[in-house]
């Protein structure tokens, strides 16, 4: 009896135990199911971006919609990379409780080789002092393996002490020091590393003061926002010079870009929607030698006086939208003469592709307007002339004008014609009969591109520029005031005039708050993005 129940448990434990163990394998081959089905999904993901970022390259930026769905799909990639590795992962535990096989593993991106300039760190491991196998002593070295480990060094702060001796004189007991240490700002005590850093992250990365203090205070430095405000009153002051100096650029160029974006200014218990507007200078499309710049300036509204002011010296090509409070600017009356005006083909465009976007009334559902097939048209003859600048970019302005009268006129002929046959059948209220009108009205305008190789097709120089401003305002919310606008104008101007010339922005501005007090006024040129740069490369040749 008592055997029998002893043989009839272990019989019992035995089957529980091949229970679990089955449990577990389908466990384990349930994780690794997930594990694949979620490599899947973030393959897919990562293919449907390189796509459309080729997309992108081989079409240009058609859109701002465009640049905002890389984003959303770079966002989404991090989300199924990160879970396809934690499935992974829970699968390989799950595979090694189990002792089941591990299916093939997703293939994970290669990994680029780390950039030469970064220090590199060699922490030896202790070798053998014998043979494992043997226990001989004489052990002769073949060679060695190297494993890369990339580290961050967290921030670390620093106090410079600067000390000035003073000394006495025997003879006649005058007492001597040497000069105070300059400071970068009045009341300074902030070195140019950090001012440059403060700056850079409030104009150029979009970080209010207050999340700055307040990271700042984690690491254990008590910075108040009202400080670092100061501080950023007196960098701007110094740098004032260096803003002049690219404001006089800019406006010496024959051709700029112009643009104007929302940005909220603080009120009496409101905020205003004010402006910020932007010139541009890049000759780089018609081969000019001329270092890019980009300008700006801020405003309460959107009068046409503003653009006035801005340029009121300036004469040359003004690439732009339609916007009317430009409209001055074009008057042959003008005091000094009349502006150039060069509309956009991008904006022509996209009133066009509104209509003829496929993808979106695919998104839409049955509910969507129907595609409208003289918009899609208009589409692909536009996105013909685009073709042919894209092959010419970056040619002579002579170069650039003589493949336009050979290639690109007879298309533009041919798009006019089409347009006013088009829009003579089209009633009133038919909705593609809006950006067909808004190119004929205008088309003079949009037709002077083939006479001057420096005009650009598309205005997206100033759209570009103005990219920080609108990530910016999600950021800091609102300007506090006028000059809290002009200030962010300015220092916007250092930064993306840096970016344009491919200079570090926080390291070139730490070097230029370093040196501007020490240089002459004839030799503040020298400080210049583009100069900067010049002078940078040339002294890592030297060294």
């Amino acid at each position: 009896m008592i055997l029998a129940e002893r043989q009839a448990r272990i019989e019992a434990e035995a089957a529980a135990a091949l229970a679990r163990d089955a449990a577990s394998r389908l466990d384990a081959e349930a994780l690794q199911l997930k594990a694949a089905a979620s490599s899947t999904e973030a393959m897919i993901a990562h293919l449907k971006l390189q796509i459309e970022r080729l997309r992108r390259e081989l079409y240009g930026q058609r859109s701002e919609r465009t640049a905002r769905l890389i984003d959303q799909m770079e966002l989404q990639l991090e989300e199924l990379e990160a879970k396809a590795t934690e499935n992974e992962i829970a699968a390989e535990a799950a595979s090694r409780q189990a002792a089941s096989p591990m299916p093939a593993q997703r293939r994970h991106p290669v990994r680029k080789p780390f950039p030469e300039h970064l220090p590199r760190e060699r922490v030896l491991v202790a070798a053998p002092t014998s043979c494992p196998c043997c226990g001989s002593s004489r052990l002769s070295k073949l060679g060695e393996d190297v494993t890369e480990t990339l580290e961050v060094v967290p921030r670390s702060w620093k106090v410079i002490q600067t000390v000035r001796e003073k000394f006495t004189c025997r003879a006649c007991e005058a007492i001597t020091q040497p000069p105070a240490p300059f400071h970068v700002t009045p009341r300074g005590f902030m070195g140019p590393n950090l001012l440059a850093t403060i700056l850079f992250e409030k104009f150029g990365q979009h970080q209010p003061l207050n999340r700055q203090s307040e990271r700042y205070a984690r690491e254990g430095i008590d910075l108040a926002v009202s400080t670092l405000a100061d501080q950023v009153g007196a960098a701007t002051v110094a740098l004032k010079p260096l803003h002049e100096l690219i404001v006089h650029h800019v406006m010496a160029a024959q051709r700029l870009h112009a643009d104007d974006t929302t940005v909220p200014i603080l009120a009496k218990g409101k905020t205003d929607t004010g402006r910020i507007w932007t010139y541009v200078r890049d000759d780089r499309p018609f081969g000019g030698a001329d270092p890019p710049a980009a300008l700006y300036y801020a405003s309460r509204d959107r009068r046409h006086e503003h653009p006035d002011d801005h340029l009121k010296n300036w004469r040359g090509i003004l690439q732009a939208d339609a916007y009317g409070g430009y409209n001055g600017l074009y008057d042959p009356a003008r005091k000094a003469g009349a502006v150039t005006a060069a509309l956009c083909w991008a904006h022509a465009r996209r009133g066009f592709f509104e209509l003829a976007d496929i993808a979106a009334s695919a998104r839409r559902g049955p509910s969507a307007a129907p595609v409208s097939p003289i918009a899609l048209e208009a589409v692909k003859r536009i996105d013909a002339l685009f073709d042919i600048e894209r092959a010419i970019n970056g040619l002579s302005a002579e170069d650039r004008q003589r493949v336009r009268q050979e290639q690109s006129r007879p298309l533009v002929d041919d798009l006019h014609a089409w347009l006013l046959s088009k829009r003579a059948a089209l009633s009133r209220s038919s909705s593609v009969a809006k950006p067909i009108d808004y190119m004929l009205k205008r088309w003079s305008r949009f037709a002077d591109f083939l006479d001057d190789g420096r005009i650009c097709l598309t205005n997206n120089a100033a759209e570009r520029s103005l990219r920080g401003f609108a990530l910016g305002r999600k950021a800091w919310l609102f300007a506090g005031s006028d000059r809290g606008a002009d200030r962010a104008a300015a220092i916007a101007t250092l930064i993306a005039t840096a970016k344009l010339n491919g200079v570090d922005p926080q390291a070139w501005l730490a070097d230029a708050l370093a040196r501007i007090a020490d240089t002459p006024q004839s030799r503040l040129p020298d400080l210049l993005p583009w100069q900067w740069r010049a002078d940078t490369a040339q002294h890592r040749a030297a060294a």
